[in-house]
C-alpha cells in the first residue's frame, strides 16, 4: 500500500521537479515541510474544522481567514494540508475554505465509485452549506482538474479560477507515457485483487481515476465564463503543450508557465505562486488586458 500512495503523492507533491532543479533544494524542501505540518494544525484543527453531510458522505472542510470566499481543492491523494503554504497567506483578506476531498484525507467514501465530475458537484454542495456566494476558486493537479469542472458544471459558484498542472484527458498527449509507466503496474495489480481491503480499495478508486480519467472536450472549455489563470511548469507532469491547449480553449484567460519548474507549484514556488494568484484575483483583467501588464 505504501508504493501506491508514493505513486499517488508523486503527482502531487516534490517529486516531479523541474529536470535542472537542484535535488538538495528538493530534499531540503521536503525536510521543512515535516517541521511546518507539526507546526500548524491544518487539517486537524478543531477550531476550523467540521463535516458536512455532502451528496450521501460527510466532507471534512475547514475554514480560516475573513474577506471574500476562497476555495482550494487538493490533488489526487492529497488533502487539506496540501495547501501548507497558501492557507496562512490568503487568510490574511480571504474567507479560506479548504477540505477533503471525497476518498481522501478525512472524507471517506464508501461507494465503488469516483469521478472528477462527483468531486466537482461536491464543492458547489459545499460552497451552498457555508452560504458563501460565488468564489475564488484555486485547484491543483486533479483539484484544477475539479476546478475547471466546476466553472464548467457551476458557473454561478465560481468568481475567478486558478488551476496549475491540470489535464483533460488520461493518455500521452497531456501526460508522458514514462508516468503512465509508473502508475499502471500498481492500477493493474489492484483491479485483479477482488480481496482489496479498505485502504487498498481507496487507493485503487484514486489510481482507476488518474489511469481512466478525465475526459473534458474543448467545446466544454469554451462554456468557461470567468476570468481563468492557467499554471504549469516548464517540466510539469502535465506536457506544457496540453496546458497551453487548455488555456487557448477558455475565452478569459491567462497563462503562465513557471521557468525550471515541475508539478509542485504551490510548494516549490510558494511565494511566487501566492503572489501572482493574489494578484489575479484582485486585479481588474479588463485593464490588465487594455494594458498589457499582468505578467
Amino acid at each position: 500500500m505504501r508504493r501506491i500512495l508514493s505513486a499517488l503523492l508523486l503527482l502531487t507533491t516534490l517529486s516531479f521537479s523541474a529536470k535542472s532543479q537542484d535535488m538538495k533544494q528538493i530534499r531540503e524542501q521536503g525536510a521543512k515541510d515535516e517541521v511546518d505540518f507539526k507546526t500548524y494544525p491544518y487539517g486537524n484543527n478543531k477550531t476550523a474544522g467540521k463535516y458536512f453531510n455532502i451528496r450521501g458522505i460527510k466532507m471534512y472542510c475547514e475554514v480560516y481567514g475573513e474577506g471574500q470566499p476562497l476555495l482550494f481543492i487538493h490533488g489526487n491523494g492529497g488533502s487539506i494540508r496540501s495547501f501548507l503554504y497558501q492557507i496562512g497567506y490568503f487568510s490574511q483578506q480571504y474567507k479560506v475554505i479548504v477540505a477533503d476531498s471525497r476518498n481522501q484525507g478525512k472524507s471517506y467514501d464508501n461507494s465503488d465509485s469516483l469521478t472528477y465530475e462527483m468531486m466537482a458537484d461536491d464543492y458547489s454542495a459545499l460552497l451552498d452549506s457555508l452560504k458563501t456566494g460565488p468564489a475564488y476558486v484555486v485547484g491543483w493537479s486533479d483539484g484544477g482538474i475539479e476546478g475547471l469542472l466546476l466553472a464548467i458544471r457551476h458557473p454561478e459558484k465560481v468568481k475567478k479560477l486558478a488551476v496549475t498542472g491540470a489535464n483533460l484527458v488520461p493518455d500521452t498527449t497531456a501526460v508522458p507515457q514514462e508516468i503512465w509507466d509508473m502508475v499502471t503496474p500498481d492500477y493493474t495489480k489492484l483491479k485483479n485483487n477482488p480481496k482489496r481491503n479498505i485502504m487498498e480499495n481507496r487507493g485503487y478508486k484514486l489510481l482507476r481515476l488518474l489511469v481512466e480519467q478525465p475526459h473534458i472536450p474543448l467545446s466544454d472549455l469554451q462554456k468557461i465564463s470567468c476570468p481563468t489563470l492557467v499554471i504549469g511548469g516548464d517540466h510539469d507532469v502535465i506536457k506544457v503543450e496540453h496546458t497551453m491547449l487548455i488555456a487557448k480553449n477558455i475565452p478569459q484567460s491567462y497563462l503562465w508557465i513557471l521557468p525550471g519548474s515541475g508539478h509542485s507549484t504551490p510548494v516549490v514556488y510558494k511565494d511566487e505562486f501566492n503572489k501572482k494568484v493574489d494578484q489575479f484575483f484582485s486585479s481588474d483583467y479588463r485593464k490588465i488586458e487594455k494594458e498589457d501588464r499582468f505578467f
